[in-house]
């Protein structure tokens, strides 16, 4: 039985198929199911993400699968998606993505902030608390998911 490919080593075969596209790849995910490899890839944007994107997306990975041994020889399944609601925003990509959404923020001192994203840049975001700016640096936090909101009247960004 050969070894499980590493994520990374997918993720640098897979990644000039998606930025070709005008996609990155947010995560990759090799694990075992059975006799088979589970290959799960998910993907993003701005602006998000299309069911025709992920269709031509999955049809090039595919094809960049096959030109290369990066999964060894076992078979595998691969599934192309984009990240839920419930990823982690990780990357300042993702703060960016999600302005004006509901996010909850922990720092690495234990604070929680949960208020509305605004600005970000690749060193912080401003997150709107009941009215009043709350400027977080990203070094400075320990987890931080946007909220879904069913409810949410739409109003001024």
């Amino acid at each position: 039985m050969s070894p499980t490919p590493s994520p990374n080593r997918v993720e640098g075969a897979l990644a000039p198929r998606a930025s070709e596209l005008g996609l990155d790849i947010e995560a990759v995910e090799v694990s075992a199911a059975g006799r088979h490899r589970l290959l799960r890839v998910a993907v993003d944007r701005d602006g998000g993400v299309s069911l025709d994107d992920l269709g031509e997306l999955t049809r090039s990975l595919s094809e960049a699968l096959d030109e290369t041994d990066v999964m060894g020889e076992r078979p595998y399944t691969l599934e192309v998606s984009s990240p839920g609601v419930d990823r982690p925003l990780t990357r300042p990509r993702h703060w960016r993505r999600n302005h004006d959404r509901l996010v909850k923020v922990t720092t690495h001192e234990g604070e929680t902030v949960t208020g509305r994203i605004k600005d970000s840049d690749d060193e912080q975001v401003t997150v709107d608390v009941n009215g009043r700016a709350h400027v977080l640096a990203f070094g400075t936090v320990d987890k931080a998911r946007i909220q879904v909101e069913f409810n949410r009247k739409e109003g001024p960004a």
